[in-house]
């Protein structure tokens, strides 16, 4: 995957780096595996705004993906390599021996004409989905879950991986791409490889336009607003505003929402890094 950088022919490409296409293969989604999408413009069922900053952008088409898995131990040959508007990394059609067609999120060094499969007898290799308990100690691995049969939950965005670092009991032991350390059961699935599209942190858009596309409208900084609008409002000049914090008064930089008697907690082994 690589980016491009263009030539500052107008203003709005002076800053722009966007990633290549030469990897997609396809331009038009496979309609079976394609609903349309309905946008909300942040607003409830009330027509009331509950979400700022949302609004407009273009139309998008939602892509089932198949984050479970479930066919297991038949072969299925990638058709095509496909962008997705509504995530960060790219798709693979995948063209199943049974007739069935499903996408999954693409990894990187997945090729068309590749065949994968999903199971518990099946080899480690790039694109191939198997339970933990079935995956080498060292694997990089992507699309992971979280309960056996929930499907996939974490390290799902573009160029992110996790690592099998060991196993304990029915548990194996996972370093995040967080930098967390934790256990997920055996039996959960897990795909081989790291996710595509890793060149998509390096993106600038440019331009405000281009946010403007993705649906996402201008944000007004709380403390430029009035006292009533805003807990970080009001002063004479530009006054700092005081302890960052949200429009609901809840304090940002630093607080700590997670919920400290989580269920989950006991699982984690080692906490994300700091910034």
């Amino acid at each position: 995957m690589a980016i491009r950088k263009l030539k500052p022919t107008t203003p709005g490409q002076r800053h722009k780096i966007i990633g290549s296409f030469e990897n997609i293969t396809a331009s038009a989604p496979e309609k079976s595996l394609v609903v349309g999408k309905v946008a909300t413009g942040g607003r409830n069922n009330r027509g009331k705004m509950t979400t700022k900053n949302v609004g407009g952008g273009h139309k998008r088409r939602f892509r089932f993906i198949d984050f479970k898995r479930t066919k297991d131990g038949i072969p299925a040959v990638v058709k095509s390599i496909e962008y997705d508007p509504n995530r960060s990394a790219r798709i693979a059609l995948l063209y199943y021996a049974d007739g069935a067609k499903s996408y999954i999120l693409a990894p990187n060094g997945l090729k068309v004409g590749t065949t994968v499969m999903s199971g518990d007898k099946v080899a480690p290799e790039v694109g191939n989905a198997l339970p933990l308990s079935q995956i080498p100690i060292g694997t990089v691995v992507h699309n992971i879950e979280l309960r056996p049969g929930q499907g996939a939950k974490m390290a799902r965005s573009a160029g992110t991986f996790a690592q099998l670092v060991s196993r304990e009991e029915k548990f194996a032991i996972i370093k995040m791409p967080s930098g967390e350390v934790r256990k997920i059961l055996s039996a959960c699935k897990a795909t081989i490889g790291s996710v595509g599209n890793s060149d998509h942190a390096l993106e600038q858009s440019g331009k405000a336009g281009r946010s403007r596309w993705l649906g996402r409208r201008p944000r007004t900084r709380g403390v430029v607003k009035n006292p009533v609008d805003h807990p970080m409002g009001g002063g004479e000049g530009r006054a700092s505003g005081g302890h960052p914090r949200s429009a609901t008064g809840l304090y940002s930089k630093g607080l700590k929402t997670r919920a400290p008697k989580k269920h989950s907690s006991k699982y984690i082994i080692e906490k994300r890094k700091k910034k």
